[in-house]
C-alpha cells in the first residue's frame, strides 16, 4: 500500500460541500424530526384522542402501537428503497405520503380509520429516518462530523422526548387534532425542499424486478408481531395468554425463514454484511441498550408523575423539558470531544452517567417532584447526547459508502427494537414488583399495627367531619395510600435494574476498536 493511501485526508485535501448540499440536508432533518416525534407526541393525549374517536381504553393504544409497528418494518428496507429510487425520491414520496396521513389521522372519526392512517403514517414517513443517517455519512466529509453527528444526535434523542411536551401543549391549548395537523404545513416544505435540493444519487429502477417481496412479507410479520409481543405482553401476562403464544410462534417461524432468505439469497432485501464489521455489530448492541435509557426512561417519569404527583399531561412536559435542555446544551460540547477524545471514553462516560442518575431515581419516594427529578434528569440528557453522537460514529463512520445505506438502517432499528424491549421489561417489572410491594405493605399494615390503627383513626376522625360514612371513607384512602406506597416503590426498583443495565453495558466496551480514519471516498463524495 503506497504511503498517501494510509495518510490521513487534511481540510484542505476535503471537498468543499455545495451550499445545495446543506440546505437539502436541513430539510432532511426536518423531515426525520417530524417522523421520530410522532412516536410520542401522542403518548400524553390518548385520552382526549379515545374520547374525539369513541375508542375504548384497550383500543386506544392501538395509535401508538400501529404507528411504532409499521415504522420499524420500514426502517431496515430503506437500504434497499434508496438503491432502487435514489435518496431525492424516496425522500420525497416518504416526506409527501407522511403529510397526508397526518391530514388523515386529524379527519378520522373512529378507531379503526385511526389505526389504518396512522400504520400508513409510521411505514411511509418511516424511511425518512435512517435515510438522514446515512446521508450525514456519505456526503459531508469527515471534519465536520464534530457538527453533522451531535445534530442528528439531538434531532434523534430529542425529538421522543419533547414530544410529550409538545403534545400536551396542543392538546391543552387548541384539540387533539393538531397533534396531527402541527405536520402539514412543515411536511409541505420538506416535501419541497427535498425535491429541489437532493441530488446526492441516481436511481436504479432495473432493481425493482429483483425486490423480494416473499422476503418483505417475512419481515413484515416478524417485526410486527415482535413488535406486538412487546407492546402487549406485559399486560396480557406473557405466555399465559393464547394470543401472545400464537404470535410468538408466529414470529419465531417467520423471523427463521426471514433470515435464512436473507443469508442465503445473492441480492437480499435486507443486507446484513455490516454486521462483519466489529465496531458496527458492538455499536448496534450499545444503540440496543441505548434505546432502553431514551425510550424507558421517556415513559417510566410520565408514569410515575401522572399516578402519583397527578400531574396533567402540560405539568408532565413542563418537568420533563428538562431533560430536552440538557441535550441541547451538551449536543455541540459532544460534537467537540467526539474529535479530540476516544469515543469508547466517551461512551463509558455516557452511560456512567445513566447509572448515576437511575441510582439517584432508584431512592424516589412519593414526595418527589420537579426538584427532586431535576439532576436525574438533567444527568440522563447529557447521557444521551454523549452515548448518541459517540455511539453513532463509531458504528457507522468507518462503513463503506455502499454498506452505509443498509447499515443505517439496522443501526436505527436496533436503537427502536431496545425500546420496545425496555417498555416490555419495565411494565412487566413494573406489575411484578407491585403485587410483591402490595403484599408486603398489606401484611405491615395490619389491624395489630399501632401505627396503622392511629393513622386510620386519624383519617376516620378527618372524614367525620364531613360527612357520614366516616370508616368506610377512612379505609378506602387508606388503601389508596398503600397502593401508592406499592407502585412508588415498584418504580425505584425498576430504576435500580436501569442501573444494573448500563453498568454492565459498559464492561462491553473492550468489544469496541478505536476507529480508524476513514477512506477518502467516505466523505463528500456522490
Amino acid at each position: 500500500m503506497s504511503a498517501t493511501a494510509t495518510m490521513p485526508i487534511t481540510k484542505a485535501q476535503e471537498p468543499a460541500v455545495p451550499v445545495r448540499t446543506i440546505v437539502a440536508f436541513i430539510f432532511m432533518v426536518f423531515g426525520m424530526f417530524m417522523a421520530i416525534l410522532d412516536i410520542q407526541i401522542v403518548s400524553s393525549s390518548l385520552a382526549e384522542i379515545q374520547a374525539g374517536i369513541s375508542a375504548s381504553a384497550d383500543e386506544i393504544t392501538w395509535v401508538q402501537t400501529s404507528y411504532l409497528i409499521a415504522e420499524v418494518v420500514m426502517i431496515p428496507l430503506s437500504g434497499t428503497l434508496t438503491r432502487i429510487f435514489s435518496t431525492r425520491w424516496l425522500f420525497v414520496a416518504s416526506a409527501a405520503s407522511f403529510t397526508v396521513m397526518s391530514l388523515m389521522c386529524a379527519l378520522s372519526s373512529s378507531i379503526n380509520e385511526m389505526m389504518v392512517w396512522r400504520a400508513l403514517q409510521g411505514f411511509l414517513g418511516g424511511a425518512m429516518i435512517p435515510t438522514v443517517f446515512a446521508t450525514s455519512f456519505t456526503v459531508f466529509p469527515p471534519r465536520m462530523r464534530t457538527v453533522i453527528s451531535p445534530v442528528i444526535g439531538l434531532i434523534a434523542t430529542l425529538a421522543p422526548t419533547i414530544g410529550p411536551t409538545v403534545g400536551g401543549y396542543l392538546t391543552e391549548l387548541f384539540s387533539w387534532h393538531w397533534l396531527f395537523l402541527v405536520n402539514i404545513i412543515p411536511g409541505i416544505a420538506v416535501t419541497i425542499g427535498a425535491y429541489l435540493f437532493i441530488d446526492f444519487d441516481k436511481p436504479n429502477y432495473s432493481l425493482i424486478k429483483f425486490f423480494d417481496w416473499t422476503g418483505l412479507a417475512l419481515l413484515a410479520v416478524f417485526l410486527g408481531t415482535l413488535e406486538y409481543v412487546l407492546e402487549e405482553g406485559p399486560g396480557d401476562d406473557w405466555l399465559n395468554s393464547a394470543v401472545i403464544r400464537n404470535l410468538v410462534l408466529l414470529c419465531a417461524t417467520s423471523g427463521g425463514l426471514f433470515f435464512y432468505r436473507m443469508f442465503t439469497k445473492k441480492d437480499p432485501l435486507v443486507d446484513f454484511s455490516a454486521f462483519k464489521d466489529r465496531n458496527f455489530a458492538s455499536g448496534c448492541l450499545f444503540s440496543f441498550t441505548m434505546g432502553i435509557g431514551l425510550y424507558g426512561l421517556t415513559y417510566l417519569y410520565p408514569v410515575y408523575l401522572a399516578r402519583i404527583q397527578n400531574y396533567s399531561s402540560m405539568m408532565i412536559g413542563e418537568t420533563m423539558f428538562v431533560t430536552g435542555v440538557a441535550m441541547f446544551l451538551t449536543a455541540p460540547i459532544a460534537g467537540r470531544l467526539s474529535a479530540k477524545v476516544d469515543p469508547r471514553i466517551m461512551i463509558g462516560g455516557g452511560f456512567v452517567g445513566f447509572a448515576i442518575g437511575t441510582w439517584q431515581a432508584h431512592y424516589i419516594t412519593s414526595d418527589w417532584a420537579f426538584h427532586e427529578l431535576l439532576i436525574p434528569q438533567i444527568l440522563r440528557g447529557v447521557s444521551l447526547m454523549m452515548c448518541m453522537v459517540t455511539v453513532t460514529n463509531i458504528s457507522l463512520g468507518t462503513l463503506s459508502p455502499q454498506m452505509l445505506r443498509g447499515a443505517s438502517g439496522l443501526f436505527n432499528l436496533t436503537r427502536n427494537l431496545g425500546g420496545a424491549v425496555g417498555l416490555a421489561l419495565i411494565n412487566t417489572t413494573m406489575n411484578n414488583r407491585f403485587d410483591l410491594h402490595l403484599q408486603r405493605l398489606h401484611e405491615t399494615v395490619s389491624w395489630s399495627s399501632v401505627q396503622a390503627q392511629t393513622t386510620l383513626n386519624n383519617m376516620t376522625h378527618a372524614f367525620s367531619r364531613l360527612g357520614s360514612n366516616a370508616d368506610l371513607a377512612a379505609l378506602k384512602q387508606m388503601s389508596l395510600l398503600v397502593r401508592r406506597q406499592a407502585f412508588t416503590l415498584a418504580i425505584a426498583d425498576i430504576f435500580f435494574v436501569l442501573t444494573i443495565l448500563f453498568l454492565g453495558i459498559v464492561l462491553m466496551l473492550p468489544l469496541l476498536k478505536k476507529p480508524t480514519p476513514p477512506p477518502a471516498s467516505a466523505g463528500g463524495g456522490h
